[in-house]
C-alpha cells in the first residue's frame, strides 16, 4: 500500500495586530482539506510566540496551536498584514524570522506585512511591497528597503512580499502554484471563487482619472476574451489593435492603462498557463502542447519556460504531471 506524501508544513505568524481578512486568506487557501480533488494535503499552524489568543480588530482572536519553536519544521511562513502599520512585532518573532531567513525558509508576507519583513531587518537592500497607499510610508520607515512601485507580488532572496488585500490571494496561489503546479492552485481559486492569477500590476487599481471610455475598456475586454478563445492562433498586436477598432499605438496604452502590463506579455502569461494545465492533464507531445498553447514550436515554449519559470516543459511535466491513483484509493 503506499502511504500519502507528508503534509506540507505551513507556518502562519500571529502577534497582536494582523489583519483578520489576510488571516482568512491564508486559512482558506492552506486550512482547507481538498486532497479529494488532488490537492496536495497541507499542515497549517497558527503560530506566535506564546499560547495566549492573539487579539484582532472588530472583537476577533486567533488562538495559536504552536509557539514559535515549531517553526524550523515549517516549509513557508506567512506574515498577515497589519490593521495598524506602526504596529511593532513582538522581538521574539522578528528574531525567529531572522533564524529561518537564514536557515532558507521561504517568508512570504501580505500586504502590509511587508513592515513587519522590515522591521526584522529582512528586507534591507532588497526588493519588496506593500499596497500603493502605504509605499511612501514603507519608504520613509525604512530607507534601505527597495520599495517597488509598481506589482501584485514580487520575490527576492526567497522573501515574497505583495500589493494590497486581493494581491495577498494572487501570491498565495502563486505559492501554491510555484510549489505544486497550475492544477492544484487552480482548484483552490475555483473553490474560492476567484482567478487562478491575474497579470498586471497595481498601477491600475490607483484612483486616478481614467483615460479611456467605456466603449474603449468593453472593446478591450472583448479582445482579451477573443485572444483566450484563439490562443492556439498567431496573434499580433496589431491584429488585435484592429479587433479593438483602435491603431496599434492607442491599443497598447490602453491595455496597459486596463491591465498593468504590455499586450504580448498578457498573451505570453496565459500560454504559459494554458501549456503548464496540458502538461499536467495530458501526455501530449511536446510539439504538440506548444501548438496548443500558442508558442508554434516547442524551441519557443521551452525559451519562454525558462524565462518566466526557470524551468523547461519537461522538467515541469516531470514534477507536476497527474499520477494515476492505485484502484484503492479512488
Amino acid at each position: 500500500m503506499t502511504r500519502p506524501a507528508p503534509a506540507h508544513r505551513v507556518a502562519m505568524l500571529a502577534f497582536p495586530g494582523i489583519r483578520a481578512f489576510d488571516v482568512s486568506v491564508i486559512t482558506e487557501v492552506w486550512g482547507a482539506d481538498r486532497t479529494e480533488q488532488g490537492v496536495p494535503a497541507f499542515e497549517l499552524r497558527r503560530v506566535a510566540a506564546g499560547p495566549e489568543p492573539v487579539p484582532m480588530r472588530g472583537g476577533l482572536s486567533l488562538t495559536p496551536d504552536r509557539t514559535l519553536a515549531w517553526l524550523p519544521r515549517a516549509e513557508l511562513i506567512l506574515v498577515p498584514g497589519l490593521d495598524d502599520h506602526g504596529t511593532p512585532a513582538p522581538e521574539a518573532v522578528l528574531a525567529a524570522l531572522r533564524r529561518s531567513h537564514a536557515r532558507g525558509t521561504t517568508i512570504a508576507a501580505l500586504c502590509g506585512g511587508a513592515f513587519t519583513l522590515a522591521q526584522a531587518g529582512l528586507l534591507d537592500g532588497r526588493r519588496a511591497l506593500t499596497h500603493w497607499a502605504l509605499t511612501v510610508l514603507l519608504r520613509a520607515r525604512h530607507p534601505r528597503v527597495r520599495v517597488e512601485p509598481d506589482a501584485l507580488f514580487i520575490e527576492d532572496g526567497n522573501l515574497w512580499t505583495s500589493a494590497g488585500t486581493a494581491a495577498g490571494i494572487d501570491l498565495c496561489l502563486h505559492l501554491v502554484r510555484a510549489a505544486h503546479g497550475a492544477e492544484a492552485a487552480a482548484t483552490i481559486a475555483r473553490s474560492m471563487v476567484t482567478a487562478p492569477f491575474r497579470t498586471g500590476g497595481q498601477a491600475q487599481f490607483i484612483d486616478h482619472p481614467t483615460a479611456h471610455a467605456h466603449r474603449d475598456a468593453d472593446a478591450l475586454a472583448e479582445v482579451r476574451a477573443f485572444a483566450l478563445a484563439h490562443l492556439h492562433e498567431p496573434l499580433s498586436v496589431s491584429s488585435l489593435a484592429a479587433r479593438a477598432g483602435m491603431s496599434p499605438r492607442s491599443f497598447a496604452r490602453n491595455f496597459a492603462a486596463a491591465t498593468g502590463t504590455t499586450p504580448m506579455r498578457w498573451l505570453v502569461d496565459h500560454r504559459i498557463a494554458a501549456a503548464r494545465k496540458l502538461l499536467e492533464r495530458t501526455d501530449l507531445p511536446m510539439p504538440e502542447v506548444a501548438r496548443r498553447s500558442g508558442f508554434g514550436s516547442e524551441v519557443t515554449m521551452r525559451q519562454r519556460f525558462a524565462s518566466r519559470l526557470a524551468t523547461s516543459p519537461r522538467a515541469y511535466r516531470t514534477a507536476f504531471a497527474e499520477r494515476p491513483r492505485p484502484a484503492h484509493e479512488r
